[in-house]
């Protein structure tokens, strides 16, 4: 379990450093929109964090990673959903003062969420029947 909180956690900074990076990099150089940035950052994002995750924090046989990345990209997408629709009810309830405790809370309460839907749901090994 220590294994795979510290890859959890490192696979989950090289994901959150590239999102922040490629969200910069439209914004800056092509000129986008930072909500049509952070979408296409998402994407990006998703892409360093599930195989980061199939082949570190949860390891996969490769026979089973397709699989196991499209169950974690409902996973991505509804942790996203959750930590949006948290962020904005709790802004609205708290005040925008607290905008950055409010964020650490909801990221921390999704990161939980994702690591536990990830280790029994998402990348949890399936048996093969013949």
């Amino acid at each position: 379990m220590k294994r795979q909180l510290f890859y959890f956690v490192a696979v989950g900074c090289a994901a959150g450093l590239t999102h922040m990076t490629v969200v910069a990099l439209l914004v800056e150089l092509g000129g986008w929109h930072p909500l049509v940035s952070n979408v296409a950052a998402f994407c990006v994002a998703f892409c360093v964090s599930a195989n980061g995750h199939s082949r570190l924090t949860f390891p996969q046989p490769p026979a089973q990673r397709a699989e196991a990345c499209r169950r974690y990209a409902v996973l991505a997408i509804t942790s996203f959903t959750l930590n949006q629709t948290m962020y904005a009810y709790a802004l609205n309830l708290f005040g925008a003062k607290l905008y950055l405790p409010i964020l650490a809370v909801v990221v921390l309460a999704v990161a939980v969420f994702t690591f536990t839907m990830s280790r029994i749901w998402a990348f949890a090994l399936r048996e093969k029947t013949a």
